[in-house]
């Protein structure tokens, strides 16, 4: 036991104890891996990735239908519809020979979808349900990025449309160099010839692992209604496509020897094992994102759950410091701060300075601008707004919360000692505004920050160190 405590402690010295921001080169990099396989095992415990995963299985059986139909619809406008069977087969492939009789089912069920004969009211449900996978996907994506804001209506027709009519252009096209490529005579000849040949053999490999990690790349790009850096996407999306294609070949193996699978469930195993392979395919996804997440965000790699606990005495001195700083750039005009980049000054948790930030706006004290609503601006005038109105605004909660003891000589006493409180805390900050806070720190933080003309501030930044 000794020995296991011990080697535990050893551990937590070398890996949760270094402070990644004062780490460089490869050992950043290996202490960043490490940190994310441990949060990964972390996230799959705690059961809200895998549950979202379920959902979104459900959610795929009901809309692939009416999914593979406005695709084959499209494609037999192009005159290739026969592009949709060796796709559905990529994509089946790991459900062994039993496959085959899914992707028939599935041709048979799309070809006889006549979406002229419809009906405005069967179109509408059926865009419907296939726009509601699409957003299943993005509401997984933006519970892993701590996005609040979910795409407008019209952002997400419009966005959503324009997936699903570029998504089977994609796969035609990749189809047509495919085919352009295996069927070139040049090509034919230098796989008859070595070394070019086992080159060849080694390039199909792996061109797999490069597209799918091409694919996710960009789905963790621009599915998260957020700001997310190349690199990051780049990241998650080199694991996910890695791990989708090893998971594949995996599943292939393991649905070839699935006898016990087979002597059970008899002709509905394809189905249970259709069931496990969406499932499977759903979770590296959105591991993909997380992964994706903790890079942009490797303050969250810690030991114990992020974000930690706050204090309210610790959340009444992040919001001064936050409306200081605001204040002190809208008085020296400098380029607006945004949440992500307030985090990193202020070193502390993005969900704590979002959290601040929300109830400052509902009290109208500061306004949300931007694309994404994370830049934040004075909403009056700083030198009418008190600190006891912000104190105040971020110790406030909802009415309904307010307790209401049945013991009203309780109340009554509690009620009077804490008037007295705020009454000597008034007196102590002397009806001092948010201005007079924010010139008691200007000379200094004027020097550090970089300043641009006032005029800028129509057009404000949305962009900062941590990508948000």
């Amino acid at each position: 036991m000794a020995l296991l405590q011990g080697l535990g402690g050893h551990i937590d010295r070398i890996v949760w104890q270094p402070d990644l921001e004062r780490v460089r080169g490869p050992k950043r990099w290996l202490l960043v891996t490490v940190r994310i396989g441990a949060a990964l095992v972390r996230d799959f415990q705690a059961g809200e990735i895998p549950m979202r995963a379920m959902g979104l299985v459900y959610t795929t059986l009901v809309s692939l239908v009416p999914l593979l139909a406005l695709a084959f619809s499209l494609l037999k406008a192009f005159g290739v519809d026969n592009a949709l069977r060796p796709v559905l087969q990529r994509f089946l492939s790991p459900l062994g020979s039993g496959s085959e009789q899914i992707i028939d089912r599935i041709v048979d069920f799309v070809q006889n979808v006549q979406v002229g004969v419809l009906g405005a009211i069967g179109v509408v449900m059926l865009i419907y349900s296939v726009l509601s996978l699409i957003q299943k996907v993005e509401t997984g994506c933006n519970y892993i990025w701590r996005v609040r804001q979910a795409r407008s209506i019209g952002r997400r027709v419009t966005e959503y449309l324009s997936v699903l009519i570029a998504g089977p252009l994609v796969i035609l096209a990749a189809a047509s160099m495919t085919a352009t490529v295996t069927s070139n005579s040049t090509v034919t000849y230098l796989s008859s010839v070595e070394p070019f040949g086992a080159a060849l053999y080694l390039a199909g490999r792996i061109l797999p692992y490069v597209l799918y990690s091409i694919a996710f790349t960009l789905l963790f790009k621009f599915m998260p209604n957020t700001q997310v850096r190349f690199g990051p996407a780049l990241g998650g999306g080199i694991f996910a496509g890695v791990l989708w294609q090893t998971a594949s070949l995996g599943f292939a193996v393991f649905a070839k020897n699935a006898g016990n699978v087979n002597a059970i469930y008899s002709s509905f195993a394809i189905l249970i094992l259709l069931l496990i392979w969406l499932y499977v395919s759903w979770m590296i996804l959105l591991f993909g994102c997380r992964v994706a997440f903790l890079l942009q965000h490797t303050e969250r790699l810690t030991r114990e759950p992020y974000p930690p606990r706050l204090g309210a005495a610790e959340r009444e001195r992040l919001a001064l410091l936050m409306s200081a700083l605001i204040a002190d750039r809208f008085i020296s005009g400098g380029t607006p701060w945004t949440v992500g980049a307030l985090a990193h000054a202020l070193r502390a948790a993005t969900d704590h300075i979002q959290d601040i930030a929300d109830q400052l706006v509902e009290g109208d004290l500061l306004v949300a601008t931007g694309a994404l609503g994370h830049t934040l601006l004075p909403r009056r005038d700083i030198a009418e707004v008190r600190i006891t109105t912000v104190l105040d605004t971020v110790r406030s909660g909802a009415p309904a919360a307010r307790p209401n003891p049945r013991d009203a000589a309780t109340a009554e006493a509690v009620d009077t000692l804490l008037e007295r409180l705020d009454r000597s805390r008034a007196m102590a900050y002397e009806d001092r505004s948010l201005r007079d806070l924010a010139l008691s720190l200007h000379g200094r933080q004027s020097e550090a920050s970089d300043r641009t003309p006032l005029a800028s501030w129509t057009t404000p930044a949305t962009t900062d160190a941590s990508g948000q």
